[in-house]
């Protein structure tokens, strides 16, 4: 079993930060990109950013110059700073890893369980 488990999230005003973190945990050969996804209330989920296990990252462009995604390989452990945060930065925000379980097995997509950040004065 492999298990991602965010922390990090919480109430915070507009301009404020957080730093999200997501640990896997759980029998794993290797992780290829991990990112961060989140979805407000009556939307679909979307892309916020991703990092590739070589460090090439990607983001939405509406977080562009404002969040930062990292990567610790020791720790399988991926980060999100997030600044000057906006109300419409408020959503569920979800971590995804590419995970390989044994060597010659297929790369599947897993979930985290999310966790709420509120952006509101």
């Amino acid at each position: 079993q492999v298990q991602l488990v965010e922390s990090g999230g919480g109430l915070v005003q507009p301009g404020g930060s957080l730093r999200l973190s997501c640990a896997t945990s759980g029998r794993l050969f290797r992780i290829n990109a991990m990112g961060w996804y989140r979805q407000a209330p009556g939307k679909q989920r979307e892309l916020v950013a991703t990092i590739t296990s070589g460090g090439n990252t990607n983001y939405a462009d509406s977080v562009k110059g404002r969040f930062t995604i990292s990567r610790d390989n020791a720790k399988n452990t991926v980060y999100l700073q997030m600044n000057s945060l906006k109300p419409e930065d408020t959503a569920v925000y979800y971590c995804n890893g590419q995970i390989k379980q044994r060597p010659f097995a297929t790369w599947d997509d897993y979930w985290g369980q999310g966790t709420q950040v509120t952006v509101s004065s």
